[in-house]
């Protein structure tokens, strides 16, 4: 008995001990889950706030500019840039002509019939300089020379006004200022090579608008003849009016252009080929004249719509000669064309036909795009008593564009020669035909 009674008085009295013994266990836990949770509170907030900066930094180097020697994709054309400011892409083009002259007997010479030449092989790069400057060098090597062709200095002063500083095209009309890349016959209209639309070195502006699109600029020589002692200059302008109209694309243009040949003995001559490039043959030529400068006056329009486009393009040249009658000699096209393949449309940009681009092109399973065009083109170099000839034209083509840098084009032109500065026998006035082809592709 005494020890059971002794087992229950140990019990009683341990009872209390236990129950505050429990009590301070209990308490325990509960301050330690609250730690852990304002722990777990804490490292969330410091979690978040660490994501927060990461999301800053990366948004901030997806901004900034690529570091020295990587690459940079431009639409497929392999470029370098350098910290967003420096960068340089290389440049390119092949065109490769065969084209068949059928001249009349009696023409002297073997200039006529067949002939292929590389019609042009650029090189060059272009790119951007810091502080918002640009660059582009480019020569042409198809002549077994070096030939400067863009070669120049950009500056966007502002969002719309560009200036550029270098040897550079004059604003001389629609068709010069449309690249040889997306001309729709083997060679430019007549009067672009009569009246001797070149590149030449100076500083112009060109600001774009909306619908309005201006260039001005004063010009030196081109840079082949800056090393013969020839001292002329000129002042170019041309003003553009591109707005949609009707679901198509307007263009209204004209240009002017003042030239002094600033040479006591100068003279200018203005002369073509007969279509086609691959002779040295010109059948419409007025020699040699006098002259101390040039007036040149040109008017622009065009209408594209769908996969149609219309061309109408006119040009004047006076050769300015005190005390002697100034003679004024004309030139000017008209065509229609339309591309047959479905989705492709005529391509625009900035005053000027651009690059078309396949809807559907071979790499992707198509066709490519398919062109036919239709020309009438006329030069007139008999003004008084200046008598270098009238050369009229019609001309058609068939373009395929399998890719946005390939493409190949057939073009055939029947031609009236009337007072050919070289007679046929004894006729001045005869016809010509003549087939041509040419494979191009750039980059």
């Amino acid at each position: 008995m005494r020890p059971f009674l002794a087992f229950l008085l140990a019990g009683g009295a341990l009872a209390p001990i236990a129950a505050h013994a429990q009590s301070t266990d209990v308490e325990s836990v509960e301050r330690q889950l609250a730690a852990m949770q304002a722990e777990i509170a804490r490292l969330t907030e410091e979690v978040t706030e660490l994501k927060a900066r990461n999301a800053s930094r990366e948004a901030q180097a997806a901004a900034a500019p690529a570091p020295a020697g990587t690459a940079a994709a431009s639409k497929g054309d392999p470029e370098a840039a350098d910290q967003g400011a420096w960068s340089i892409k290389p440049r390119g083009r092949m065109q490769l002509d065969s084209a068949t002259i059928q001249a009349p007997n009696g023409i002297p010479g073997n200039s006529l019939g067949t002939g292929t030449e590389f019609r042009r092989i650029y090189l060059g790069v272009d790119g951007t300089l810091p502080g918002d400057f640009g660059y582009r060098i480019e020569v042409d090597l198809a002549d077994s020379s070096v030939e400067l062709t863009d070669v120049y200095l950009t500056y966007d002063a502002l969002d719309a006004l560009t200036l550029t500083l270098g040897h550079q095209k004059t604003f001389a009309g629609l068709e010069d200022m449309t690249s040889d890349l997306f001309t729709s016959m083997l060679e430019r209209a007549a009067f672009n090579s009569a009246f001797g639309f070149e590149r030449r070195v100076g500083l112009s502006g060109a600001y774009s608008g909306k619908d309005v699109l201006i260039q001005f600029g004063a010009f030196t020589d081109n840079a082949a003849d800056l090393d013969d002692g020839n001292d002329s200059y000129s002042l170019d302008g041309r003003l553009v009016f591109s707005p949609k109209l009707g679901g198509g694309q307007l263009h209204v243009g004209g240009s002017a252009h003042l030239r002094e040949l600033n040479d006591a003995a100068a003279t200018v001559r203005y002369r073509a080929r007969p279509f086609f490039h691959t002779t040295d043959l010109r059948l419409v030529d007025t020699k040699s004249i006098s002259a101390t400068g040039e007036r040149n006056f040109g008017l622009e329009l065009a209408y594209i719509h769908g996969p149609f486009h219309l061309t109408l393009e006119g040009h004047q040249m006076t050769a300015l000669r005190p005390g002697l009658p100034d003679p004024t000699f004309r030139g000017g096209y008209a065509e229609i064309g339309v591309l047959i393949t479905p989705g492709d449309r005529p391509g625009y940009r900035n005053g000027a036909y651009d690059r078309i681009r396949p809807a559907n092109p071979v790499t992707g399973g198509g066709i490519g795009a398919v062109q036919i065009n239709a020309r009438y083109d006329l030069i007139d170099l008999n003004d008084g008593p200046v008598l270098g000839g009238k050369q009229q034209a019609v001309g058609i083509s068939a373009i395929w564009i399998p890719t946005d840098n390939t493409r190949l084009l057939l073009n055939y032109g029947h031609l009236w020669i009337d007072d050919a500065a070289i007679p046929a026998g004894t006729r001045t006035d005869y016809q010509i035909d003549t087939f041509g082809a040419r494979a191009q592709f750039d980059f």
